[in-house]
């Protein structure tokens, strides 16, 4: 055996056959050839280069006065209907991302809120901030102006301020319908920017306005990856490993969805004041964790189709029931301080049906505290609390009903009574998590994060069919059953799939299951295997009638 330790490896074996000799390799220290390490060196290079590209994409900031087509644009842009399009101005009020695909590059598209930079109301001010906060980041400021009113006076401040800030700035001159309305945008160029007349909601000028933030921003094509095969099926094997956990915050207006939202993110990035309804895109946040990946919706507050009136409302409402169908874990937030109403029974109801996955996040519990601790005072002043505090006394420590005096209150039994009444009310959610916390303080919410692991990770298990089948035989399946009706039989069952989990089932009956027994199956299952927080499906196959016994099949 001959050693060649210059290359790293050695002769393991040489045979012959018909004169010709073969060599059997062995390598010794893979890693330590040069060409071996230089393309693997130069493989991980270009991963994290792919990487960094794709989470620090050039991002093209539209901007502009109320009502001029900016959600148009960016609908366009982005290929979605994400943004909601009414001819009512102020729809948009939070930072919207998506991403335009052009050419085979990808940019990073920004929708803002229209700006009234002198508006001294609350959400406009919050419009104008959140806008700022998207400035800072910009590759490129497109400022969205109106070709039929012409440049307006907002038009010409909201300029000035954006060539303030030091960014490549153009002109979009929108609702350009016919090419001879053109000549029209000429006067645009006095906002000292170069313009690009477009028609958004048709799509014409759209691509010359792309072809010019391409060339700007140099952003390199995504083919180029096409020479470095093994590359990319790394990085798309990365990505689909580090797929992120889909959140969607639905419940009523104004319980603290987006103060939720800012607390999750550890950034301000929803509006948040006392107006209810002040949310009504739906707002798309990536958060990292501990390596984690989530991606947080912030919906709009979903209401009685009777209180809608606005086109906008109605519409945001929809938007909130598509976020809702894309993710995979709804936090429902409930009103600490009002509790569970029929409008949160609703909302729970439409994630159920869904399928997804629910926790019950209580918010505002400090002030749920506070509201408890008002009560056992004002419980303390009757006579009747007068008299049980004067029997407590006289009897050393007697019971208080979880008050410890006038002023201060058993929090461990007030959140113990207060998840039986949420468990009362909404008894179709038994399987869903129940976490107490208050959005605004940070009281509490760090609990949050480590229950949506876990509820993502129920919701994705798969368990054998032996193990599932081994399971079936362990219980008693008549005791589910309703007296005098006909004994099941459950042959076999095995899981069809995941997300939520599904099991087909193959029984002796010839109409479907019950609830009640199907309920029974899921209670004991649950006791079995962890689906904490997820809702459990199953399919039944029915037998099939007999015809040479005229439909009378036996029950075995």
């Amino acid at each position: 055996m001959c050693n060649y330790g210059s290359v790293g490896g050695m002769v393991r074996q040489v045979t012959g056959v018909d004169g010709v000799l073969t060599l059997h390799w062995e390598i010794a220290n893979w890693p330590r050839i040069p060409a071996i390490k230089q393309g693997r060196a130069k493989l991980a290079a270009m991963e994290k280069a792919q990487d960094g590209m794709s989470k620090k994409l050039p991002s093209i900031v539209i901007v502009g006065r109320p009502n001029v087509g900016k959600s148009t644009l960016f609908n366009r842009l982005t290929g979605t209907r994400r943004a909601i399009v009414t001819n009512e101005p102020g729809i948009t009020r939070d930072r919207i991302y998506g991403r335009a695909d052009w050419r085979g590059r990808t940019l990073e598209v920004v929708d803002t809120g229209g700006i009234i930079p002198d508006d001294k109301a609350l959400i406009p001010q919050e419009i104008f901030r959140q806008a700022r906060v998207a400035f800072e980041k910009a590759a490129l400021l497109v400022l969205v102006a109106d070709n039929q009113a012409g440049v307006t006076p907002l038009d010409q401040e909201l300029a000035r301020l954006l060539r303030g800030t030091g960014k490549p700035l153009v002109v979009a001159v929108n609702k350009v319908d016919a090419p001879g309305q053109e000549s029209q945008a000429a006067e645009f160029h006095s906002l000292g920017a170069r313009i690009f007349p477009i028609a958004a909601e048709h799509g014409t000028g759209v691509d010359d306005l792309l072809d010019y933030a391409l060339e700007l921003t140099g952003q390199p094509s995504a083919s180029a990856s096409s020479a470095h095969p093994e590359a990319a099926h790394l990085g798309t094997h990365s990505e689909e490993e580090a797929a992120p956990v889909e959140i969607a915050i639905i419940g009523r207006p104004n319980v603290g969805k987006s103060t939720l939202l800012n607390r999750m993110a550890g950034e301000e990035r929803s509006i948040v004041s006392p107006i209810p309804g002040t949310t009504l895109d739906s707002v798309d946040t990536d958060v990292t964790r501990a390596g984690k990946h989530y991606r947080f919706v912030d919906t709009a507050g979903i209401r009685r189709k009777g209180k809608t009136k606005l086109v906008a409302e109605k519409l945001s409402v929809v938007m909130a029931r598509r976020g809702l169908e894309r993710a995979d874990v709804a936090v429902l937030i409930v009103d600490g301080e009002t509790g569970v109403t029929q409008g949160d029974a609703t909302i729970a109801s439409y994630a159920e049906q869904s399928g997804r996955s629910v926790i019950i996040v209580v918010n505002k519990w400090d002030l749920a505290v506070e509201a408890a601790g008002a009560a056992a005072e004002r419980e303390a002043a009757t006579a009747k609390g007068k008299a049980r505090r004067a029997a407590a006394g006289d009897g050393g420590a007697g019971p208080r009903a979880g008050v410890a005096s006038g002023r201060s209150v058993d929090k461990g039994k007030l959140l113990l009574d207060y998840e039986k009444l949420i468990r009362e009310k909404l008894k179709f959610l038994s399987y869903a998590p129940v976490v107490f916390l208050s959005a605004k303080t940070g009281e509490r919410a760090d609990k949050l994060f480590p229950l949506i692991d876990h509820v993502a990770e129920a919701r994705k298990r798969k368990i054998s069919t032996p193990e599932l089948n081994r399971w079936l035989k362990s219980i008693d399946l008549q005791r589910g059953t309703l007296p005098k009706s006909r004994p099941i039989r459950i042959y076999y069952v095995t899981q069809a799939k995941t997300a939520p989990p599904t099991f087909l089932l193959f029984t002796n009956q010839k109409q479907p299951l019950h609830f009640a027994y199907e309920r029974f199956l899921e209670n004991q299952l649950r006791g079995k295997f962890d689906f904490t927080g997820t809702p459990v499906r199953w399919v039944q196959r029915l037998r099939k009638r007999d015809r040479n016994t005229g439909g009378k099949g036996d029950d075995g």
